[in-house]
C-alpha cells in the first residue's frame, strides 16, 4: 500500500515556511507520497483571510508541480470545518497513512483536537519546529523532528502585509486579498 504523510492547514496563505516543511517532509519521511489539505475552515478558527477556493488554489500553484505530492480538495469539498481525525480516516482508505505533519506551534493546544488520543495511537506526528516554540512533545506516542525552525506565520503576513515570505507564483493574488480586506475594514 502507498505510504503517505498528511500536511493539513488553513494555508491563509501558504508561504515559505510551508514550502520549506514540504521539502523536509519528502527529504526525511519514509513516504510515498505527501498529502496537503487545505481546510474549509480550521475548527479553532472562525473566520479565513482568503477562500477557501483561493486558498487550494495556491497550494495547487505552489505543490502540485513537486513529485510525489498531491493537493487534495477533501475538506474543502466538504465545505463545512473538519476534523483532522475525519481526514485521516478518509485517506486511511486509500493509503497507508503512516504521518500527520504540524508545526510545533500546534503542540499547545493538541490534546483538545478532535480524537487526539486515537490520532496519537494511529500515527506518527512529524513536528516542524518555529522559532519560538518549544518541543514540548511528552504527551505524543510516536514522533519525528523536521527542522525548519524559520520565523514565518501567515498570521503575521496578513496583519502586517510582509508578503516577502510568499511565493512570487502568488503573491500578487496574496497582496489583492489582503488589500481588498484592509479596504473593506477601513469602510
Amino acid at each position: 500500500m502507498i505510504k503517505v504523510a498528511i500536511f493539513g492547514g488553513s494555508f491563509d496563505p501558504p508561504h515559505q515556511g510551508h514550502q520549506d516543511i514540504v521539502s523536509r517532509a519528502l527529504e526525511l519521511l519514509d513516504i510515498d507520497k505527501l498529502i496537503i489539505v487545505p481546510t474549509f475552515l480550521n475548527p479553532f478558527k472562525h473566520t479565513s483571510l482568503a477562500s477557501a477556493k483561493q486558498r487550494l488554489q495556491w497550494c495547487r500553484k505552489l505543490f502540485e508541480s513537486i513529485d510525489r505530492v498531491e493537493v487534495s480538495d477533501y475538506e474543502i469539498s466538504l465545505a463545512e470545518p473538519t476534523y483532522s481525525s475525519v481526514s485521516i480516516k478518509y485517506f486511511q482508505r486509500f493509503y497507508s497513512v503512516d504521518y500527520f505533519i504540524i508545526g510545533a506551534d500546534n503542540l499547545e493546544s493538541i490534546r483538545k483536537w478532535d480524537s487526539f488520543d486515537w490520532i496519537n495511537k494511529e500515527l506518527t506526528w512529524a513536528v516542524a519546529t518555529r522559532k519560538g516554540y518549544q518541543l514540548e512533545t511528552e504527551m505524543l506516542s510516536r514522533w519525528v523532528l523536521l527542522d525548519v525552525d524559520m520565523d514565518i506565520s501567515a498570521t503575521n503576513i496578513r496583519a502586517c502585509n510582509d508578503l516577502k515570505h510568499v511565493d512570487k507564483r502568488i503573491i500578487q493574488s496574496v497582496n489583492t486579498i489582503i488589500q481588498n480586506k484592509e479596504h473593506n475594514d477601513n469602510r
